[in-house]
């Protein structure tokens, strides 16, 4: 359970709730990713909401081979690896993981969060290098969830300041 020092401040009560709210906002993209990248797959006609265009399609992005394992799994390990599901699923985990990690108030989950995040930000890096000059495409869904990232990723590094004075018996 968490010290009731994290939660005296008004502070670190908005810090909980936007991190919460910004949690949830990137688990409704993941699944709206997901559903638009499965209904492409099983019908070729299908235009998702955010197909606004040629250069600006999410079902374009979410069926290329990038769409799933990063691009990386596939070739790596092979397309049938249980890994190389689409990337959705590992947005899913990830936020769903940072939604637990956001709750807890200590040094090594604070630490657990800040790392998360800033992996999290690499694989943003490589996946808006790949959008951009490979794909040639500006998908709505990617960079709200990209922003969605960095969000967490400072939200995460605040309660990371607010807990490191904090002393707990868990630590």
């Amino acid at each position: 359970m968490a010290p009731k020092a994290a939660y005296s401040s008004v502070s670190s009560v908005i810090q909980l709730y936007l991190s919460l709210l910004f949690c949830m906002i990137g688990i409704a993209l993941s699944f709206y990713a997901y559903h638009v990248e499965t209904k492409k797959e099983s019908d070729a006609d299908y235009m998702a909401m955010c197909d606004i265009s040629d250069q600006m399609s999410c079902s374009k992005v979410f069926t290329s081979k990038y769409g799933r394992g990063f691009g990386l799994i596939g070739p790596v390990l092979g397309e049938e690896n249980f890994l190389n599901v689409p990337n959705s699923i590992f947005g899913l985990l990830f936020y769903s993981l940072q939604m637990y990690l956001c709750t807890v108030y200590t040094r090594s989950s604070s630490v657990l969060q800040v790392m998360l995040s800033f992996l999290s930000l690499i694989g943003c890096a490589y996946l808006a290098y790949i959008l951009y000059f490979v794909l040639e495409d500006a998908c709505v869904v990617c960079i709200s969830t990209y922003t969605v990232n960095v969000i967490l990723f400072l939200l995460g590094v605040s309660k990371w300041w607010m807990v490191r004075g904090i002393k707990t018996k868990s630590d």
